[in-house]
């Protein structure tokens, strides 16, 4: 689907859910110097991370390219599963990243980073204290209920890139949710639903996490990464059940995540085994 450019306003169906700000977000984003090469807002598409990958594989984006969408209508998480939610309800988008000088062994960590630096940066701007459930879901508090409010899924764009594309539910409101253990940060109680500031400060936090994780050379352990992942991980002391691939699962107690992002799981036959994909149901809630 070709992107519709989101200058043209006069579609509006929810007045609650005013555009982006272009302008001003490629304003206060893009530095002399910084990450942040081109934000650019489209009113709708497809999905921001397809549009992305092909722009890269054209060479019509390098890294620091950020494109958002009002609204995406094949939306994509993690084993292909739809993302769908009203147009201007949320933050919808993709960041191009080429991490030179990092080994390709260590990519495995960005969806992870990235995780943390969303975190970061809604505790920041909206107030809303968030985890992270293994390896990519973001979640929120509702009435004393975890839901999951966010989500994030990376692909490889050509041998030196990555492109990580974030979906983020801001002012979904409780008719709207496309399944009940969904939720949004308006229904956790933020104190800001201001998309253009929530924003920035995501965007600001990945950049400042992106910087400290190259400047390691990718190593979680001296960057901080995966003392910062495991402390805001909400699926680390929890029994889980992994469904791995090849219809197979496991079931243990979430005891660590290792230097390669693995999540590591102890069974009850005293085995700990690391799962580096697949898709993790908490069975019970962490022991405090």
């Amino acid at each position: 689907m070709t992107p519709r450019d989101a200058s043209d306003d006069s579609r509006w169906s929810d007045l609650d859910r005013p555009p982006l700000n272009a302008t001003a977000l490629r304003r206060g984003l893009v530095q002399e110097g910084g990450l942040w090469r081109e934000v650019e807002v489209v009113r709708s598409t497809g999905s921001t991370n397809s549009d992305l990958v092909a722009l890269a594989g054209a060479g019509k984006a390098g890294e620091g390219y950020v494109l958002v969408a009002e609204e995406q209508t094949s939306g994509r998480g993690r084993l292909d599963r739809q993302w769908t939610a009203p147009a201007r309800s949320g933050l919808f988008f993709s960041v191009l990243l080429k991490p030179a000088g990092v080994p390709v062994a260590r990519w495995g960590w960005l969806p992870l980073l990235t995780g943390v630096a969303v975190a970061t940066g809604l505790s920041r701007s909206a107030g809303v204290d968030t985890a992270l459930k293994w390896p990519n879901d973001l979640l929120v508090s509702i009435g004393g209920e975890e839901r999951k409010a966010g989500g994030i899924l990376a692909e490889r764009a050509g041998d030196d890139g990555v492109v990580i594309g974030v979906g983020i539910n801001v002012t979904l409101r409780e008719a709207e949710l496309p399944v009940p253990q969904a939720g949004s940060l308006a229904l956790a109680g933020a104190v800001s639903t201001d998309r253009d500031p929530l924003l920035r400060a995501v965007l600001r936090s990945l950049e400042e996490w992106y910087g400290r994780w190259r400047e390691a050379g990718g190593d979680p352990s001296v960057s901080g990464l995966q003392e910062t992942y495991a402390a805001g991980c909400a699926t680390l002391g929890r029994t889980v059940r992994a469904e791995l691939p090849g219809d197979r699962s496991i079931t243990g107690e979430a005891v660590a995540v290792d230097g390669d992002g693995r999540l590591v799981i102890a069974t009850a036959d005293g085995v700990q085994e690391p799962v580096g994909a697949g898709d993790v149901v908490h069975l019970r809630p962490a022991q405090g």
